[in-house]
């Protein structure tokens, strides 16, 4: 394969292992057996987290790989483009990767990663025992790991990587093509295996995985899974930390109680490699996004969300599950373990070792009730759906529904500056000029395209005569469009008549309205408009988009007209995009109109643009849309992604963590804009004279576009009087019972921030979530008082829960817990 033969998203996994024997350029065997994998001999148990390297820019992967490493992960990184680059900031953090090479990811990507112009090699079909694909697949699979070969950084050469994985989630399609499908999938293995990169190759949902290709799990829960043969380790590739979100519909918040509960459950059960999908989503910069329909934010609900900030409580809270998980690791891959049923729903699992190590998990699966449970001759309370970590078969260091790390309340404040606009409406009347080419019938639209622009005009002629009765007050015609997806706007003789959306899951539709149409030549203009190509199912590069009919006019007096074989003239992309309006080199002669007369009658197609100096600080910025339609963002030239301020529609009712967790469980936002804020990379801007440019296609006011930057609000922590702490068990003593260590509460705003304020403190028994705290028939009157001294006027600080701290015991005999919400601002703040 030549040049611009490799697709531009390489799935990249990586994950950080420390206390390992093995130096950077020291060679390492990587192996494995039935309990995990294995570096030079030691069987280890791995925590990894997926961050998509194109959905940040390069200036973040430092900051997010050093977040990475100290939330406790063991690590994995996906595909802005420079691998070698990526990989050696990986190595250089003392981190170990698992490169997912591919090439077809998924990931709610364009195309699933493959680059458009490979569905047009002659004779190719995707992911199936096709040669052309076959060839195009191992060009690319060759080129990276010469790559990586070339700079050392497989772990058999001393680098990073020590596992790779070809395909992704290819087993559901494999059956559905049978002989065709198993034959792709094994010629995938053995041509990985044959590349000779000395580290195991994986196949993630290939049940079929031929040894010594190791075939694991992804999901919202992978305990019920074991791998194809016996001497082969239990891998979860994609722990599902939330979900993507898709424009029109509510945002998907996964509950850490319930993320930690699962990956407890799998590692008592016998897993030993985790890896978090996504720890940190990004940003679905440019076109990139795929679906179609899926936002430009990427945030998944991650531990690290969409700007590079830590999202809590899920970083603290799985960082603390690490830990405990690693204090039990020598027993873990040692032995397997004892089950007891210690209840209808509740189970022990012990791992216990010759040598003393000893390690227990408690479980309780009832949804609703909490449970008390002997074991070893001590009672224990477990909530509902929650698993104990007992690192000596004693003491409780975690459990995954007690959650005593801090809440961030975040918020978009507004920078000091104002966009000065300038508009300019793109030119319909010239279409039909050289650019443009004409043809009988309708054209599938990324065939025409080749997605080199999101937007492809079909426009025809069409003559009524005078004598129509719709033009003697009758009832006007009825236009009818059948398209294929994803988005369209109808003009009549240069006027927008109306527009028509699909979704994600129908990204078909019919657009079926009147139409004014005029006795003579009319002209019909339709804009079919991408949102982003298909990334996943059977065959998917077949699939069509655009408009192919029929387009028919209903009502005339000749009865239906059926315009769909007749002659038609296409134009790719918009004139904007030709005269590079978006770039700040751009050298055309178009007319900029200043806002104040462009405000006055919002049109349809139209562009805006306006400069702007970087605001001080270093928070991440993002610009608010909240008044605007559909469209696509540049900042000096840069894509920021397309935007759409569809309203989001679905069941926002709240949500509990105990049960089952499913995408449709947990939703926010409803009745508010799927995505209002669009991220901004501060290392794309210069100081002063930053070009903004928005093309928006359906009306809007750039008045109101905004440049926010995201900050903590406020900060929230709730812990109970004898919440589970690492401190009190040390294994230095091996279990041997020291002094209790009383929990504290922890909070910490952002640097440059400190805390302001105490909107609420109550310890003893307060209602309520953060945010909407809650006095209960219990409350310390010293509360506010303590946490006040303690906390006012600093970053952070901590505070220690027992009667003494807060003077005396404010009720006796009953279970008390802190409850703080402290307000956050800037360092030079003045009250």
């Amino acid at each position: 394969m030549g040049t611009g033969s490799v697709s531009r998203l390489f799935s990249l996994g990586f994950l950080v292992v420390v206390l390992m024997g093995c130096s950077q350029l020291i060679q390492c065997t990587v192996t494995y057996d039935r309990k995990a994998i294995m570096i030079n001999g030691q069987r280890r148990i791995l925590f990894s987290g997926s961050i998509h390297y194109p959905r940040s820019t390069p200036d973040m992967w430092e900051d997010l790989i050093k977040k990475a490493k100290d939330g406790g992960i063991d690590y994995h990184f996906e595909g802005r483009y420079d691998l070698v680059r990526f990989m050696k900031t990986i190595q250089k953090a003392g981190l170990y990767a698992h490169l997912r090479v591919g090439p077809y990811v998924c990931a709610e990507w364009n195309f699933g990663g493959f680059p458009v112009w490979l569905k047009y090699v002659p004779g190719i079909s995707f992911r199936t025992d096709n040669e052309p694909f076959k060839r195009a697949m191992q060009g690319f699979t060759e080129k990276i790991v010469g790559l990586m070969k070339s700079e050392n950084l497989f772990e058999s050469q001393g680098g990073p990587i020590i596992l790779s994985q070809i395909e992704n989630e290819y087993g559901v399609q494999s059956k559905l093509f049978g002989a065709v499908g198993y034959n792709y999938m094994t010629w995938a293995a053995n041509m990985a295996i044959q590349t000779g990169t000395g580290v195991p190759w994986v196949m993630c949902k290939e049940e079929d995985a031929p040894d010594p290709v190791i075939n694991t799990c992804n999901g919202f829960y992978c305990d019920s899974f074991t791998p194809n043969k016996p001497y082969k380790p239990t891998i979860w590739t994609e722990a599902w930390s939330g979900w993507f979100t898709e424009f029109g519909g509510p945002i998907h918040q996964r509950p850490v109680q319930d993320l930690a509960f699962a990956v407890a459950k799998f590692i008592q059960k016998g897993g030993s490699f985790v890896n978090y999908y996504m720890y940190h989503g990004g940003t679905n910069f440019g076109r990139s996004a795929g679906g179609p329909f899926v936002t430009t934010s990427y945030d998944y609900d991650a531990p690290i969300d969409e700007y590079g900030l830590i999202r809590q409580p899920k970083y603290g809270h799985l960082k603390a599950l690490h830990r405990s998980i690693k204090m039990c690791e020598r027993a873990l891959v040692s032995v397997d373990p004892i089950v007891t049923q210690l209840g209808t729903y509740q189970q022990a699992h012990v791992y216990s070792t010759e040598s003393s190590d000893c390690a227990a998990f408690l479980a309780n699966y009832d949804t609703k009730s909490s449970a008390r449970v002997l074991f070893n001759n001590m009672h224990y309370n477990l909530p509902p759906w929650s698993i104990s970590i007992l690192p000596d078969c004693r003491n409780v260091v975690f459990n995954t529904a007690k959650v005593g790390v801090q809440t961030l309340q975040m918020e978009m404040l507004p920078t000091n500056g104002m966009f000065s606009w300038e508009s300019y409406n793109e030119d319909i009347s010239s279409l039909g000029d050289s650019s443009t080419f004409t043809t009988f019938g309708l054209l599938e639209q990324i065939n025409v395209t080749r997605d080199a622009s999101d937007y492809l005009w079909y426009m025809i002629s069409v003559d009524i005569g005078s004598s129509e009765s719709f033009l003697h007050g009758g009832e006007l015609p009825t236009l009818i469009v059948q398209s294929t997806g994803h988005a369209l706007h109808v003009f009549i003789n240069g006027q927008l008549s109306g527009s028509s959306f699909g979704t994600r899951e129908n990204r078909r539709f019919r657009y079926t309205e009147k139409v004014n149409l005029r006795s003579g030549t009319n002209r019909i203009a339709l804009l079919s408009v991408a949102v982003g190509l298909p990334n996943v199912g059977g065959h998917y590069e077949s699939w069509n988009t655009g408009i192919l009919g029929p387009v028919a006019i209903h009502g005339l007096d000749q009865g239906k007209w059926d315009l769909s074989w007749q002659k038609w003239t296409y134009q790719v992309g918009l004139k904007g995009e030709a005269m590079n309006l978006l770039s700040p080199d751009s050298v055309s002669s178009v007319e900029w109109m200043q806002s104040s007369l462009a405000a006055q009658r919002p049109q349809p197609l139209t562009w805006h643009k306006a400069y702007f100096n970087a605001p001080e600080g270093d928070e991440p910025l993002a610009l608010d849309m909240e008044g605007m339609g559909k469209g696509q963002i540049w900042i000096n030239g840069q894509s920021i992604g397309r935007y759409w301020t569809a309203y989001a529609s679905g069941n926002c009712n709240g949500c509990s963590y105990a049960g089952t967790f499913h995408p449709p469980k947990c939703q926010l936002g409803c009745g508010q804009p799927t995505q209002r804020w669009y991220h901004v990379p501060r290392s794309w801007l210069k100081p002063t004279n930053n070009l903004l440019v928005v093309f928006e296609e359906l009306g809007g006011d750039p008045s109101r576009i905004s440049l926010v930057k995201r900050s903590v609000a406020s900060v929230c922590a709730e812990v109970t009087e004898f919440h589970p702490t690492i401190k009190n068990w040390h294994i230095e003593s091996h279990g041997r019972a020291e002094e209790f260590h009383s929990p504290k509460v922890h909070l910490r705003c952002s640097a440059g921030q400190s805390i302001s304020s105490i909107k609420f403190a109550s310890f003893g028994t307060p209602l309520g979530t953060c945010g909407s705290y809650q006095q209960g028939a219990c409350h310390a009157s010293t509360s506010y008082a303590i946490l006040e001294k303690k906390c006012i006027a600093k970053q952070s600080c901590t505070v220690t829960i027992s009667n003494r701290n807060f003077g005396q015991d404010p009720c006796p005999n009953v279970l008390k817990k802190l409850s703080v919400e402290a307000v956050c601002a800037p360092t030079n703040w003045r009250g």
